[in-house]
Order: C-alpha cells, then structure tokens, then sequence
C-alpha cells in the first residue's frame, strides 16, 4: 500500500535540494572575486519510486518520490585548462625573452653619443688629427685618452653584461625553488583530494588550489599534467614525472657560475634523485636557461670579435711604425690577462703609456703621418671592428623587435584563452542572483505544498467523522 504521507516526503525532500541549491549559490558568490576559484553547481536528480515490487503489496504510486542532489559540480573544462597552461608557458617564456633583449639594449644603449659606436669614432678621428700633426705630443696624447675610452667601454659593456647573466643565473636558482615548492604542494593537494573523493567528501576548493599550483608549474616549466581516475593529477616536465600521485621530485641548477665559465659548463636543470638533464624549453626557466647559455654568451661573444678585430687590425699596423722616441715593434692594445685568457672585451687594456710612444709614421721623426692616415680609415673597412660592432647592434634590434611582436602576439593570445575559461568557470553574480531566485520560489513553493498536505491531513485525522455530531 502507497503511504499517505508520501508526499509529505516529495515536499521534504524538495526543502533540501532547493536549500543545497541556495547554500551552493551563495558559495559562488562569496568567491565571486577569489582567484583561481571555480563556479559551482548543485546537480538535482529526481527520485523515482520502487523499481522492485514486494510480496503482497501494492503497487508504487507512479509520481516518484521527490528530488536529491547527486553531486555538488565544479565547472571547469579540462581541455580549456590544459590550453590555458599551454598558452600560459609560451607567454612566460616569450616576455622572458622580451625583458632580457630591452636589458641588452640598454647595455648597448645606441643610438648614442656616448655609447661604443661613438667612442670608435672618436678614437678613428683622433689617428687623423695626429695625421695631421705628427709633432704634436699633446694630439698623440688625446689619441691614447681616447683608446682608453674604448677600451673601457669595451669592459663595461662585457662587465654589464656579466652582471645580467649573475642576475639571470639567480633567477633561475629562485625559479628551480619556486618550482619545488609548487610540486610539493601538488603532490600533497593530490593525496587529500584522493583521500576525499575515496571517502565522498567535497574537494571542489582544494582542486581550484591544485589548479592555480598546475598553473604556476606551467608558467615556470611549461609542465602538463594527466588526470588519474581517483581525483588525482600527474604532472610531467619534457616528458619526465614531477608529480606522481603524492610523489613528488625536485630540480636542481647545475653548470658555471660565471659568464667567462660559461662556455666549458652550460647551465643545466637537471634531476636531485638520478642527475638526469630536465629538458625545459618554455616557460620563464626555459627564457632563463636560453637567456645563460645562448643570449648573453652570445652579445657577450659579439663584444669580444670587436676587441679582438681592434687589436689585430690596430696592432699589425702599428707594429711597422716609428715613434717620437724612435722606438717601434709596439702594440696599442694589450691582453691585461697576460695570455692567460686571451684577448676578449673582458682583457682589453691599452698598452703605451707616453703619447711618444704612438707611432704616426713609418719614418723616424715628426713628420711622417703617413701610418696615422692609414690606421684613420680602419672604422670604414669593410670587416673592420666598426662593421662588426655594427652588425651586433642591428641584430639586437632586429632581435629585440621579434622578441616584442611575438610576445605581444601571444599576450593577446593568452588574454582570449584566459577570457574564455574564465566565461567557463568564472562567478557570474547576475546569474548566480537568478539561480538563488529560482531556488528562493521553488523552495516556497515546496514549503506551500508542505502547508497543503499538512492541512489535509487535519482534516483527515482530526476532523473526519464529525458531521451531523
């Protein structure tokens, strides 16, 4: 026999779904502007009556029995998330890139009348006023200020550029830190997710936390992740585990410490547990790891083919002449690390003291400026110091230009990916405050059918029976 108060259980069960429904709205509200969090949704299902008929009963009314909440949502789609973080790691490496080149720039700093174009210049210029003055001790003299000029600028340059490989090289050791933390915290998030979904608890809050860690890991390695049955995630770096389950692994920096150490010990990510190289080749580590061992050494290589070039082209020419004192066979520029390193924009030093030491000609005395004139139209020759000082400056450009478009390309790209998981998983609060409108009537409206079965029941209990009394 069906129960009368079978729809007292209907209206009931209606109270709490529609009640669950409120409560879940006004989660999503409350974090309408928490990051990383994650639209939810009360999933109602209608419960139907017995399927199985017992032993002398009748059978089941074919209303149903009223409604529940099977499962409390987290709206968040994985295939947007995992383009998220893939478009999230190219952006990160490409403005890493982007940053360095406008730092490198600003150690080249051309156009300028002080920057090493101008200095070259300069001291080119001074051989032709000692050209036209060969007796002149105090044009010689202006000559060798000027060498020195370019010598130093020559040093700077390298030494500016070493101090932003330092820079880059503690980054990267802060990165690798940042990047261990964020696994550990995975691998942890992982295991009480598992614990929770094992155990039907909710875990909707710890997966949006897990999910800001993933993306964190993605924007630092460019690390993907695959989805396990039990609520987990596995997350993997060039191919290799970081997270497995609860596991966790570490990354350690390893190579030179020092620009000039560079080329004999790249700079290297590799595994604490088996010393394996970790291939990184996105996100901000990979700018950082292309940044120590290609970009740097790189313009840092370009400044050294200017110094080496300047001393060869200046030194083979120079050896012939005389000078005022009549001495001859002398270098202007020098290795200051006495061979031990060889001639790079790091070592450069002028190598005369006196202005009688410059030679201005190939003839004993004051007159001879013929070997002046010569070494004045060095910063014109066609694979000249200039020409590949130049050729370095219009690359940096050149490089610096693409580096910027593309990160803009991509920073627009990322924008349109985060805009369209965020219209995904995103609080909308007009539409949470429709929803909690739609639960707020249904609610009433059990509650009024509540009323009505309670009120048919006072007649049925208490008042049947009584006419005609």
């Amino acid at each position: 026999m069906a129960s009368t108060f079978g729809g007292l259980n209907t209206a009931l069960s209606a109270l709490y779904a529609q009640r669950r429904g409120m409560d879940v709205a006004s989660q999503n509200v409350a974090n309408a502007n928490t990051a990383g969090y994650s639209r939810q949704r009360a999933d109602m299902v209608p419960t139907g009556g017995a399927v199985v008929p017992a032993i002398f009963a009748t059978p089941a009314d074919k209303a149903g029995a009223g409604v529940k909440v099977e499962d409390i949502v987290r709206l968040r789609d994985n295939f947007l998330e995992t383009r998220g973080r893939a478009e999230h790691a190219q952006s990160s490496y490409l403005t890493g890139k982007q940053d360095l080149y406008t730092r490198i720039e600003g150690v080249f700093a051309e156009p300028s009348d002080t920057a090493l174009g101008a200095q070259l210049t300069d001291f080119w210029a001074g051989f032709g006023d000692v050209a036209n003055r060969p007796g002149d001790t105090a044009a010689r003299n202006q000559l060798l200020q000027r060498a020195e000029v370019v010598a130093d600028g020559l040093r700077a340059g390298y030494d500016a550029l070493s101090s932003q490989w330092d820079t880059s090289s503690t980054q990267l050791g802060a990165y690798t830190t940042q990047l261990n933390n964020a696994a550990d915290a995975v691998a942890a998030l992982n295991q009480a997710i598992t614990q929770a979904t094992a155990a039907g608890m909710p875990s909707n809050e710890m997966k949006d936390e897990r999910d800001l860690r993933l993306m964190e890991l993605a924007e630092l390695a460019g690390a993907t992740t695959v989805a396990r049955e039990n609520g987990a995630v596995d997350v993997y770096i060039g191919g290799s585990t970081l997270v497995g389950g609860s596991t966790a692994r570490h990354l350690v920096p390893t190579g030179a410490n020092r620009l000039e150490d560079q080329a004999g010990a790249e700079v290297e990510l590799r595994w604490a547990d088996n010393n394996l190289e970790a291939v990184v080749t996105v996100g901000t580590m990979g700018a950082g790891l292309e940044t120590l061992n290609n970009i740097i050494p790189g313009y840092a290589g370009e400044l050294d083919a200017v110094a080496v070039s300047l001393a060869n082209e200046v030194n083979s020419r120079h050896r012939t002449g005389v000078g005022l004192d009549g001495g001859t066979n002398r270098d202007m520029f020098v290795d200051n690390s006495a061979g031990v390193i060889g001639m790079t924009a790091r070592t450069i030093s002028v190598g005369l003291t006196l202005p009688e030491e410059v030679a201005a000609g190939t003839i004993n005395g004051t007159l001879d400026g013929s070997l002046a004139t010569t070494l004045s139209k060095l910063g014109s020759a066609t694979n000249g110091p200039d020409s590949i000082y130049r050729s370095a400056v219009v690359k940096l450009g050149v490089e610096s230009q693409t580096a910027q478009r593309r990160a803009d390309i991509q920073g627009r790209v990322t924008g349109d990916m985060d805009a369209l998981r965020f219209a995904d998983s995103g609080v909308n609060i007009d539409e949470e405050m429709t929803n909690l409108i739609s639960y707020q009537k249904a609610y009433e409206a059990a509650a009024r059918v509540l009323t009505s079965l309670d009120e048919a029941l006072d007649t049925l209990i208490n008042r049947t029976g009584l006419v005609g009394r």
